[in-house]
């Protein structure tokens, strides 16, 4: 699996990271009543973290210091990204969080580009992201709101990181290592919460898949990619995740796509084609 993975091309790697990540999002959603959004996310860290640990056993002697420097804030970003969003989608809607929480990478894709037409392919993409938010709703938790744009500057930091990791690591070593200190960052606040003292062999069977499809494949996969695109290309190819968001939850959740949601996912896709179409080797 490590190596079918690892042979996987940036841009499927991106698209099957996305994908995975959603149908995630739907496990993550029914285990929150039980566990709580803390006590979710240490249970997908935590399992991620040794499942990667186990499949590319990085040896941690060999790091050099330079490689620390920059390994540790790169799992400390990973992990504090997940645990603010699970917080910010426990207050708000899963679709508005992860519009909010786009900003991150969309700001990055702005201020690393010099082109005219990666501007426009970021608009395009803010425009169907702006369709997708449900901003006329009221009552929107305002915390909620806060957690969501919190989790898009670790997203950003996150983004940032990984492509200067991903020079001097390897993609295996650097996300199982990074995702070590992300479950070292989140862990405690799980226990905290006593979320995880509600666990059952069926709960953690499911926190297992979760694990899986949310953080240790599509980290990995993401990891490869970054390894091969700049930043700002691998920002707006992630403008898919709204897009993927509603696809999954009309799937998974029965939850129809309106009209303007359509013209979203239609705005986002285009984005995303045009990047790639248009982005430098």
């Amino acid at each position: 699996m490590k190596n079918k993975l690892i042979n996987i091309p940036p841009l499927p790697a991106i698209i099957l990271a996305i994908l995975s990540v959603q149908c995630g999002a739907a496990i993550a959603k029914s285990l929150f009543p039980v566990l709580g959004a803390a006590g979710t996310a240490s249970l997908r860290i935590g399992i991620s973290a040794i499942i990667l640990l186990l499949v590319y056993r990085p040896n941690l002697r060999m790091i050099t210091p330079p490689q620390w420097k920059l390994v540790i804030p790169y799992g400390l970003s990973l992990g504090a990204m997940n645990l603010i969003f699970y917080l910010a989608i426990e207050r708000i809607p899963v679709g508005l969080g992860v519009t909010l929480e786009f900003v991150g990478p969309l700001l990055v894709a702005v201020f690393g580009s010099k082109r005219l037409v990666d501007y426009l392919w970021v608009l395009l993409a803010a425009i169907g992201i702006a369709l997708i938010a449900p901003w006329s709703s009221n009552g929107i938790d305002l915390v909620g709101v806060l957690f969501a744009l919190l989790a898009g500057v670790f997203w950003a930091t996150y983004i940032i990181l990984g492509g200067k990791v991903s020079r001097v690591m390897k993609d295996g070593d650097a996300v199982s290592t990074g995702m070590l200190f992300a479950s070292i960052l989140i862990v405690p606040f799980g226990i905290m919460e006593n979320g995880l003292s509600n666990l059952t062999p069926g709960l953690l069977g499911m926190g297992i898949a979760l694990a899986l499809l949310s953080s240790a494949i599509p980290f990995t996969l993401e990891m490869k990619a970054l390894g091969q695109l700049p930043p700002r290309t691998f920002s707006i190819l992630m403008s898919l995740e709204p897009a993927a968001a509603s696809i999954c939850a009309f799937f998974f959740l029965q939850e129809h796509l309106t009209i303007s949601q359509i013209l979203a996912v239609a705005l986002v896709v285009i984005a995303s084609a045009g990047a790639t179409m248009t982005a430098k080797k």
